[in-house]
């Protein structure tokens, strides 16, 4: 039997913010209690933004690549996690920052998903500090 189907590509943020917004808005806003004064900043138009999709086209994950090479705002509906969509979006950030030249990437990565990150070749360095009152640690990988 195979696993879940889904694909991630490059989504436009002017046309498709409400896609993002959607996936974005339930995991941090209401699961995680982050202001949305701080989720939705001015970065957003000038990041790259991976889109996951499920087989019917809907929207399930979602993340963004800033032109300093930060991931961010890696969020997977909770129904899709721990089926390989986190990966498969932090993997297209990664590759997006590599063809655009960006040596390293980093990331405040919250602290329960550190190890997440460690198996895709991120090392965490510095203290443990609280983000959106969410403990985060500083998190790099160099391309």
């Amino acid at each position: 039997m195979s696993g879940p189907v889904f694909r991630v590509r490059m989504a436009d943020w002017e046309r498709e913010r409400e896609a993002m917004r959607a996936i974005r808005t339930p995991v941090f806003i209401q699961e995680q209690q982050v202001p949305q004064d701080i989720e939705w900043d001015d970065k957003d138009p000038l990041c790259v933004h991976a889109l996951a999709l499920d087989a019917d086209g809907t929207p399930i994950g979602t993340g963004r690549l800033a032109p300093d090479g930060k991931i961010g705002r890696m969020a997977v509906l909770p129904e899709w996690r721990g089926r390989g969509v986190g990966a498969a979006i932090l993997e297209f950030l990664v590759d997006s920052a590599r063809e655009r030249g960006v040596g390293q990437c980093h990331m405040n990565a919250q602290s329960h998903a550190v190890e997440f990150y460690r198996q895709h070749g991120f090392e965490a360095y510095d203290a443990e500090f609280l983000e959106a009152g969410i403990p985060d640690r500083r998190m790099k990988r160099t391309l």
